[in-house]
């Protein structure tokens, strides 16, 4: 599904991220071929891959790498990953170098509210090429972008779209990505992006002067 697209880029020397719906034995091969690197997320629809890893870090000691983001956006998020190469000669998986899970911790300081994630996944890197933090920082790259994406589809319905023809579908993207950057410059800690799209649907002189679209530019102020 995905190779078809990927055909015209150059690949060489890059790490592929993919969700788990992506986590197929046909692309990791092509991506090696073409002399890339996969980094892949396990989930249920790869049953044995995803009971293999999990059973091979049920007894996990210390972990290999701990990350602690700064209390942005009135929380803190710890991030702690796993790695191993045990696994490399039990699954069938091609060009599989190491196993890993990862686990997400969150607080809310508002609240006090915790919650707990866990993820699993593979890449075709080595430990020597690929240590758990850079592998940790591979997998919050992919996060990273998968959130903008849900921003998108969440407020802008963009996966039900109509717009199909010609540049239409990346122009109109690229249009919600930048007023994703828009509304993410306005934002507080406490308000969502559905919050902020309200907020200046009715306040858009606020959005022109933040573009120094006006005289009176924008220095400092912000919504609310």
């Amino acid at each position: 599904m995905a190779i078809p697209l990927l055909k015209t880029c150059d690949l060489a020397g890059k790490d592929i991220t993919a969700d788990a719906l992506l986590t197929q034995r046909a692309l990791a091969t092509y991506l090696v071929e073409q002399q890339a690197h996969y980094h892949f997320t396990v989930k249920g629809n790869q049953p044995t891959l995803e009971r293999d890893i999990a059973l091979l870090f049920e007894k996990r000691q210390k972990p290999d790498f701990v990350e602690i983001t700064p209390p942005d956006h009135g929380r803190i998020e710890t991030r702690s990953i796993w790695c191993s190469t045990a696994l490399n000669a039990y699954i069938t998986f091609p060009h599989v170098a190491q196993v890993f899970l990862i686990e997400r911790e969150i607080i809310e300081k508002k609240t006090g509210q915790y919650s707990r994630e866990i993820a699993l996944g593979m890449t075709s890197r080595t430990p020597q090429e690929a240590s758990p933090q850079r592998v940790l920082a591979t997998n919050r790259g992919h996060w990273s972008v998968e959130s903008v994406h849900y921003i998108i589809d969440w407020n802008y319905d963009e996966d039900r779209s109509r717009i199909r023809t010609g540049f239409g579908p990346e122009n109109v993207t690229r249009l919600r990505r930048f007023a994703v950057g828009i509304l993410q410059s306005f934002q507080k800690p406490s308000q969502s992006i559905a919050e902020m799209m309200r907020l200046l649907s009715f306040r858009t002189r606020l959005v022109f002067d933040s573009l120094r679209m006006t005289k009176n530019s924008l220095t400092g102020s912000r919504a609310s």
